[in-house]
């Protein structure tokens, strides 16, 4: 089975992709622009339904295709009779993340505009994550990159002395998503050291977390949730900042120069 995974469904490589394997195996599309080419090439799928992107830079899309990406998980794991508590339990959570958006909203928004207001002069960014973190410090650093035009970079916490170390100084801010899951011990560790090295720190956690108190001010806390779902809370606050940044800036974040809504050629 291909998944091709595409927001307005005209993604040129994607759709490449699919074309090329559509006679070997079963080609299913995820996009949310209905009667798309993508639609129209693949022999199912599912719409995001998230509404009509104006920017080019999308973020309900993002959470949109995590969603069903989550919910089709889900249903394989029903189909064969495998994880059905554990299922459940997913959707029951899944269900909390909307409530869980707006308390963060709410609350973190004056803390992200003076962040903005800090480091909208930056030149580099560095994020940092590990295990379901990563892929969030990727997308992160690629939001802040297309809308603030600022260079930043996200790898892997894992990664972080294989070579990003060298760059980390008092000038380098240092995002670090450190959520209390199974490897926090080691997000704990690659915290401090980048402390160590005086770089700018910015922390994503938990609410009730105390632990980076006397490292940095800038700490935002979320709400507590399963491990498994941290991409849908941890990417809210960052995509945040990139947009404050960006507004700071003075540049137009629904258009950003070079960018098009849609990449029709390869």
């Amino acid at each position: 089975v291909i998944i091709g995974i595409s927001q307005s469904g005209e993604t040129a490589d994607t759709l490449e992709a699919v074309k090329s394997l559509k006679n070997k195996c079963l080609c299913v599309g995820i996009c949310n622009v209905v009667a798309s080419s993508l639609s129209h090439i693949t022999e199912g799928g599912v719409y995001l339904h998230v509404g009509p992107e104006i920017g080019v830079a999308s973020t309900k899309a993002f959470t949109g295709q995590l969603s069903i990406l989550y919910l089709l998980a889900i249903k394989l794991a029903q189909i064969k009779r495998i994880n059905l508590e554990k299922s459940k339990k997913i959707c029951l959570d899944l269900q909390k993340v909307p409530t869980s958006y707006e308390r963060i909203i709410e609350s973190i928004q004056d803390k992200i505009k003076l962040l903005a207001k800090t480091y909208k002069f930056a030149s580099n960014f560095l994020f940092l994550g590990r295990g379901y973190n990563y892929p969030i410090a990727l997308e992160a650093a690629l939001k802040l990159k297309e809308i603030s035009y600022i260079h930043a970079e996200g790898y892997s916490a894992a990664e972080m002395k294989h070579g990003p170390i060298a760059l980390i100084d008092k000038m380098m801010p240092v995002v670090v998503i450190a959520m209390r899951d199974s490897i926090y011990s080691k997000v704990l560790s690659n915290v401090q050291e980048v402390y160590a090295r005086g770089a700018s720190l910015i922390i994503v956690t938990e609410e009730n977390n105390r632990d980076f108190e006397k490292m940095t001010e800038n700490v935002i806390y979320l709400p507590e949730i399963e491990e498994h779902l941290y991409p849908f809370l941890t990417i809210l606050p960052l995509q945040l900042l990139s947009y404050y940044i960006a507004v700071e800036r003075g540049e137009d974040v629904d258009q950003p120069r070079n960018l098009a809504k849609c990449v029709t050629v390869e």
